[in-house]
């Protein structure tokens, strides 16, 4: 076992138990549907961010951090995961016009679908578990708590306090901060960025976050 400093991140799609429906064909085209769309944001991950592994409509992703370059990393994992938006949405779009003829729920309701990203820096145990790297420890713990936050929006970048002064001011977008209690790890300090209002009917600009 290895204790080191790590980014980490999480990307869950908001909406899934409600997308997930009863019938078989609409059940198994919803869990198609979330493979290709959660595919299409981890193929957009590149290095220092590393894919630990699928946990349901979410993945868990990690990037090893020194001393000599927490903040140029710490801002390149900011930066892909601002991009997993653009890659999530323009996949949606071409899953919506692919699957256009089936009328089963799952396919007419790809745009009810958004995704949403925790960021947060701290410490991981790694640990070798056969052919498996498993990640633990407090901060692992924190990051999943954080998926049950109490931000109302179904789509937005959350970063711990600890991870936001990592790479301090970014890209000079409007976050918003907050308190989440996170149970008996206490109260965290969070800030979070809002996308602009998706619009199906027009391709996505470089940036469509909101700006100050």
């Amino acid at each position: 076992m290895e204790n080191k400093k790590v980014a980490l991140v999480i990307v869950d799609i908001s909406g899934y138990t409600q997308f997930i429906r009863s019938q078989k064909l609409s059940a198994i085209h919803a869990e198609e549907i979330i493979f290709e769309l959660l595919e299409a944001v981890i193929d957009h991950a590149a290095y220092p961010l590393t894919l630990n592994k699928l946990e349901g409509d979410a993945a868990f992703l990690y990037a090893e951090v020194n001393a000599e370059n927490q903040a140029e990393i710490g801002r390149d994992v900011a930066h892909q995961s601002q991009g997993f938006f653009k890659v999530f949405y323009e996949r949606a779009r071409t899953l919506s016009t692919e699957r256009a003829d089936c009328d089963c729920d799952a396919c007419q309701r790809v745009f009810d679908l958004r995704l949403k990203a925790i960021l947060h820096y701290g410490e991981a145990v790694f640990k070798q578990i056969r052919q498996f790297e498993e990640l633990a420890g407090e901060d692992v713990i924190l990051i999943h708590q954080l998926l049950k936050n109490s931000v109302q929006s179904k789509e937005y970048i959350l970063m711990t306090e600890a991870f936001h002064q990592l790479i301090g001011d970014f890209d000079d977008l409007q976050s918003e901060t907050r308190l989440e209690d996170c149970d008996y790890l206490g109260e965290v300090t969070v800030h979070v960025i809002y996308p602009r209002k998706f619009d199906q009917t027009e391709s996505y600009p470089p940036s469509y976050f909101q700006m100050l």
